[in-house]
């Protein structure tokens, strides 16, 4: 069996799970299971939400960067 190694944009990575995820002859190997992927898509775009209503504060990337 070949490997192939893929970058996948960030969204557009669930539509290609599923699309290669119905194909008989390809097995699936992810990092996160599919329960794990669509629970950090659900958790981010709560964040997104909050923060667009304002009860959510972000820092900026530099300070974040800068902490490491």
């Amino acid at each position: 069996m070949k490997e192939i190694k893929l970058k996948i944009k960030d969204n557009k990575y669930q539509f290609f799970l599923e699309l290669i995820s119905n194909l008989d002859f390809v097995e699936l190997e992810t990092e996160d299971s599919k329960e794990e992927v669509l629970e950090n898509l659900k958790t981010g775009l709560k964040e997104l939400k909050q923060y667009q209503q304002g009860s959510l504060k972000t820092s900026v990337a530099e300070d974040f960067l800068n902490e490491l």
